[in-house]
């Protein structure tokens, strides 16, 4: 997307406001379709909770992507978007039996993390075919924050329990149609993953009537220039051989799947912000703008960094800046951050906001959550409306009890 077709976005439907390149979804997808192109059977189920707007589902679905949802609600997304229940995978945490039962009965693939519940579902539904999630103990992805296949995880099985898991598949007579790992985010080091992977081989021998393996996620994209990220391509070149040896070891022919959220979806987006003040201090220069953590909570959160240019001005001379925002809390999306100079009233932008932006967005402080639109094939399409006052108060009940103890005062 170029700066003009942003601008005419943050004018015609206002700021702040996220947008989305369709043709860079369609891109990534592509791209980690090809990396794999020699695995005879390959599932890409993209994680509804990186960005979870009908539209963008529609889209995935278009491309042949299946849906990896952890929680009921994604999977009722899903299913209002037109995915088959059969192309929804549901991997939850800490959620109860009753929940994984409702998901069940629509005919979704049910993917369990712990022994409890496993044994439960096993015991009340041993013809249901489930998928279990491994604890490789492998630190493959990047700070504990997005770590998710360490020892201390809260997710998944550990592998140092698989003879308690066969003893339950035993005891239940369940089905027990695939496992599953998923070590984190902004995976690196290849070799790494590939030894995570190796876990989940050996696992899988004890299984042995399997219907596919799925590796999760967790490959890094670049978030500013020459920014380090995952080599799908090689990672895809030597994962394909290793796993083509494997069915052959296996004696049987299984699906290779994985669960991409941000790999198909960060890049493609973009969060375009007002900026309502310039304000210089003894030591800094703040840009402040109409949004702040309850829109955008990344680089609090995560201390992710997100590239921010200033699309009014994209060849002004570069200023110091600190980006920061309009909640009554700590909200700092910037530091020192060199920026075309900025005036009040410009609009901004910060890049890689697809993926875990929109999404984790609240109404803190009462303010209204931001629009979403969809840019395709050239064209801006409003996928979400702004919210308004009536959204704010929709779920709140009016009680009259107080007008008594007015009385009486």
């Amino acid at each position: 997307m170029e700066n003009e077709n942003l601008l005419a976005i943050a004018n015609e439907f206002g700021s702040p406001v996220y947008v989305y390149d369709s043709s860079k979804i369609i891109s990534q997808y592509d791209r980690l379709s090809d990396a794999f192109k020699k695995v005879k059977r390959l599932k890409l189920n993209y994680a509804v909770k990186a960005l979870s707007n009908i539209a963008i589902l529609k889209l995935m679905n278009s491309l042949g992507a299946g849906l990896d949802t952890v929680s009921v609600q994604e999977v009722e997304l899903g299913l209002k978007a037109g995915v088959k229940p059969s192309n929804i995978v549901f991997t939850p945490n800490g959620v109860s039996l009753e929940e994984i039962e409702e998901v069940s009965a629509l005919g979704v693939q049910i993917n369990i993390d712990n022994l409890s519940i496993l044994e439960q579902f096993g015991t009340k539904h041993p013809n249901v075919p489930v998928c279990i999630r491994m604890n490789p103990h492998v630190m493959a992805g990047g700070n504990s924050k997005i770590s998710v296949g360490h020892i201390d995880s809260k997710f998944g099985i550990s592998i140092h329990q698989i003879p308690h898991i066969l003893r339950i598949v035993e005891n239940t007579g369940m089905r027990i149609n695939g496992i599953h790992m998923h070590t984190g985010s902004d995976i690196l080091d290849i070799e790494v993953f590939l030894r995570a992977c190796e876990i989940l081989f050996e696992t899988a021998m004890n299984f042995k009537n399997l219907d596919f393996i799925d590796f999760g996620s967790g490959f890094k994209v670049p978030y500013k220039l020459g920014d380090i990220e995952t080599n799908i391509e090689e990672f895809g070149s030597k994962m394909t051989k290793r796993f083509n040896t494997f069915c052959k070891e296996y004696g049987k022919e299984l699906t290779l799947g994985f669960e991409p959220g941000k790999f198909l979806v960060s890049e493609a987006g973009y969060f375009l912000a007002k900026v309502n003040v310039i304000k210089q201090t003894t030591s800094t220069v703040f840009a402040g703008i109409d949004s702040g953590f309850n829109h955008f909570i990344r680089p609090m959160f995560y201390n992710s960094h997100h590239e921010i240019i200033n699309i009014s001005n994209p060849k002004g001379r570069e200023r110091f800046y600190s980006v920061v925002g309009y909640i009554c809390e700590t909200d700092t999306f910037a530091t020192n951050r060199r920026i075309s100079e900025i005036n009040e009233g410009d609009t901004i932008a910060f890049k890689n906001a697809g993926a875990y932006c929109f999404s984790m967005s609240s109404n803190y402080n009462s303010r209204y959550r931001p629009a979403e639109v969809l840019w395709h094939e050239g064209k801006a399409h409003l996928i979400r409306k702004r919210e308004t006052f009536d959204d704010l108060t929709r779920n709140q009940v009016d009680i009259d009890v107080f007008s008594k103890v007015v009385e009486t005062t």
